[in-house]
C-alpha cells in the first residue's frame, strides 16, 4: 500500500501528478498543491500503475519520475512496485489479453465506465516468474515493436494532415470561401443513403456462396468480427473505394472506406452527385465540418448521432472540375504511399500480437 498525501497542506509545492485524464499524453502533468483537490498515493520511479476504472480499456503506466518535483498518483490507480522485476515485463504483462481478462473477470459497478477492479482480487492474480535477464530480453523486444507501431500510426496521421493542408492550401477555408466558389448545399452536391440489416437471428459468421458481409463500422478497425447475412435480405451495398461514413459515435462522422459488402444502419454511404470523388471525401473530412457536427450532435439510446437535417444543409463550396481533378490525383498518390504503410503496420501489430501471446499466453 502507497503513503497517501494531502497536496493542498504544501499549496506551494510543485508534484509530478499521474491522472486517469491525462495517461493517454503518456507524461505526467505538473501541479501546484493547491491546484491538486484530492488525496494522492506517493509514488516512485518504476511503479506500475495499474488503472482501476473501468479495465476493459487496461491502462497501465509506469513512472518515469521526469523531473525534481515529488510523484504522486490517483487514488484511482493500484500501485505495484516490486524491484525484483523489471517494470516495463510486468507492464508488458498487465496489458497481455490473459491479464485484461482476469481484470475484467472480477469487478464492481454497474457497467462500462462504473465498474472498478478490486486491488485485493488483483493481488492474487499469477505473474510469471522467469530470471531478470529473460524479463529484459522480452521488455525490450516489445518495446522495439510497439514503437514501430507507433511510429508507422503517426506516419499515417502526418500523410492525413497533409491531405488536409493540401485541400486548404488549394481551396481555402470552406466556411469562409476566400476564393469565392459557387455554394450548393451539402444535398445538392452529395447524397447520403442510409444502411440496413436483418433481424441479429439471420447473423452468419462463415462465408457461403449465399451470403455477403454486413459492414459495421467496428470492421474498418478490427476483422475479429466478421459478420455475414444471406444476400437475398442485403439492401444496401458498397465498395471498397466508396464514401461510407459512421452515423454514431461517439467518434461521430467517421468517414471511412476499404471493405466491399452490405452496410448495416451505423452507417452511411456518400455518393458525389456533382465533383469529383476524392475531393467530396477530402471536404467530408474537414474540421470545420466534424465541429459544426458536433456541436449539433444529438443523443441515441447512449450515442451521439448526426443530425442529418444539419448535414444535408451544410454549405458547400464547390471549385472548378480541373482543380479538383489536380486535388484528387494528389490525394490519391498520398493514399498509396498510405497503403504501404498501413500494411507495415498491419504486419508488425500481428508480430507483436503474437509475441504477447508467446510470451504471456
Amino acid at each position: 500500500m502507497s503513503e497517501s498525501v494531502n497536496p493542498m497542506k504544501t499549496p506551494d509545492t510543485i508534484y509530478e501528478v499521474y491522472s486517469v485524464p491525462i495517461y493517454e499524453t503518456g507524461h505526467p502533468e505538473y501541479l501546484r498543491g493547491d491546484e491538486i483537490g484530492s488525496n494522492k498515493a506517493k509514488v516512485q520511479k518504476n511503479d506500475i500503475l495499474l488503472c482501476k476504472i473501468n479495465p476493459r480499456i487496461n491502462r497501465v503506466w509506469v513512472v518515469t519520475d521526469e523531473s525534481d518535483y515529488p510523484n504522486i498518483a490517483s487514488s484511482e490507480w493500484i500501485v505495484i512496485r516490486n524491484p525484483e522485476y523489471n517494470p516495463f515485463f510486468l507492464a508488458w504483462y498487465f496489458k497481455s489479453p490473459k491479464f485484461k481478462q482476469l481484470m475484467v473477470s472480477e469487478v464492481t459497478g454497474i457497467g462500462g465506465s462504473l465498474t472498478r477492479a478490486q486491488p485485493k482480487a488483483v493481488a492474487e492474480y499469477p505473474v510469471p516468474i522467469l530470471p531478470i535477464e529473460e524479463q529484459n530480453e522480452i521488455a525490450s523486444t516489445l518495446d522495439k515493436a510497439y514503437k514501430i507501431i507507433t511510429l508507422r500510426k503517426q506516419q499515417l496521421s502526418a500523410l492525413d494532415d497533409l491531405i488536409k493542408a493540401r485541400f486548404v492550401e488549394m481551396f481555402g477555408d470552406p466556411v469562409l470561401n476566400q476564393k469565392s466558389f459557387p455554394v450548393f448545399r451539402m444535398d445538392e452536391v452529395v447524397e447520403f443513403q442510409g444502411g440496413s440489416q436483418p433481424d441479429k437471428k439471420y447473423f452468419e459468421y462463415e462465408p457461403t456462396p449465399d451470403n455477403i458481409r454486413l459492414i459495421q463500422i467496428r470492421d474498418y478497425k478490427t476483422d475479429n468480427y466478421i459478420t455475414y447475412i444471406p444476400k437475398s435480405m442485403a439492401k444496401r451495398f458498397c465498395t471498397a473505394d466508396d464514401i461510407m461514413i459512421g452515423r454514431y459515435g461517439p467518434p461521430i462522422f467517421q468517414i471511412l472506406q476499404g471493405i466491399e459488402g452490405s452496410f448495416n444502419v451505423a452507417l452511411m454511404k456518400a455518393t458525389p452527385k456533382m465533383g469529383n470523388r476524392e475531393f467530396v471525401r477530402s471536404f467530408l473530412k474537414q474540421d470545420c465540418l466534424l465541429r459544426y457536427l458536433e456541436g449539433m450532435s444529438k443523443r441515441t439510446a447512449g450515442q451521439d448521432g448526426i443530425q442529418m437535417d444539419k448535414l444535408k444543409a451544410y454549405p458547400f463550396p464547390l471549385p472548378p472540375s480541373n482543380l479538383q481533378k489536380q486535388f484528387a490525383d494528389f490525394a490519391i498518390q498520398i493514399e498509396k504511399s498510405k497503403s504501404v504503410i498501413q500494411e507495415s503496420l498491419d504486419e508488425t501489430q500481428l508480430l507483436f500480437d503474437s509475441l504477447m501471446q508467446k510470451y504471456f499466453g
